[in-house]
This record gives structure tokens, sequence and C-alpha cells, in this order.
């Protein structure tokens, strides 16, 4: 969401040991794979996180970095309260020149839902694309939309075969909302 004067969140590192000699950055970027927070499970994370950002500037509470969501703990109280524990984790991170805490939100749940009939366009891996493991997989949606029949009661997920969104309910949408959580943007899918 376009925010005038807003902060850029940069590529998630692992805070650095000490000790290896080479470029830091080189050495943490090596080490942290961003794709497993699109796999709908708990994660076990062995070394403090942090991100910097460029250009500085107004911090907002729900914002992304790589396509990870980085949150404010308002966000995190506010999931609390809807009670929805057990549909993500919160990874704390440390955001340069912050004081106040924030997180990765790491949804737990990847559900088959995909309508793939109401899509605007739905492109699918072939063998012709030399990517044999992904023969069948979703390659692009355009105007995502999902069957309300198979997400069941589920408040936050990411959708089978297209991990690059993030699905909230009504519910969820509408107390972020009304809590003010900014940077926020909703499309209705």
């Amino acid at each position: 969401m376009y925010v005038p004067g807003r902060w850029l969140l940069r590529f998630p590192l692992f805070k650095d040991g000490g000790g290896s000699g080479a470029r830091e950055d080189d050495d943490e970027r090596e080490l942290f794979d961003t794709w497993r927070f699109n796999e709908g499970r708990v994660l076990e994370i062995e070394r403090p996180i942090r991100l910097s950002m460029k250009p500085a500037g107004v911090a907002l509470e729900f914002s992304e970095a790589m396509g990870i969501p980085i949150v404010h703990r308002r966000v995190v109280s506010l999931f609390e309260r809807l009670g929805l524990q057990k549909e993500v984790q919160f990874i704390p991170v440390e955001v340069e020149g912050q004081t106040q805490p924030w997180f990765i939100l790491n949804a737990l749940q990847v559900i088959r839902c995909v309508d793939d009939a109401r899509c605007d366009e739905v492109f699918y891996w072939g063998p012709e694309d030399g990517e044999p493991d992904r023969v069948g997989e979703y390659r692009n949606v355009r105007g995502l939309k999902v069957d309300p029949a198979k997400i069941g009661r589920a408040h936050i997920f990411r959708p089978w075969g297209w991990l690059v969104v993030l699905i909230v309910s009504e519910h969820v949408k509408s107390a972020m909302e009304a809590e003010g959580i900014t940077g926020i943007k909703f499309l209705e899918v």
C-alpha cells in the first residue's frame, strides 16, 4: 500500500554472530530462506533476524520484506484477542532504528481453495517449462478467487499453489480496520 514517506524494509538477515571474516550481508543472505515462511508450518528459528530499511521513513504496523509480513506488536495483540494463536506464529525481529517490538507473521495454514473457474486467468507449469517438479502447479494466477466452501473456519492462511498471497477472513479484516492498523490493503477474493 502506498503511504507517502513510508519505510521500505529490506531483505531479512540473520543477525551476525561474528567471526566469519566475510562480508556480513553475503553470509546472512546465503543462510536465510524466505520461502519457508510460505509453507504453513511452525518454524524453529535458530538465530535472531534483523531488518534494515532503505529509505528510512514512517513505520507501518503491517509491512512486507521480500513478501514476508512484518507486523508491529499491536497486530500481535489484536490476533491474540481474536483467538488466532493456532493459526499464526509470530517470530521476533529487530528492525533497524526501532525500539518497539516487531514480528514476522507466519501463517500456519495452507488451504487448497483456489477456484480456477472464477479466477480471471490461471496458468500452470507444463513439461515444456523445464521445471519437472512443478508440472501441474500454478505458474500465475490473475484475479484470484477462492472457493469459500473449502476454507472452513480458517481466519488466516495462504492458498495452496499460490503461496505469494496471504488471505484473511472478513472477521480479521474488519478487526484490523477497526483497530486502525497502518499499512494494510485488502482485495476481495
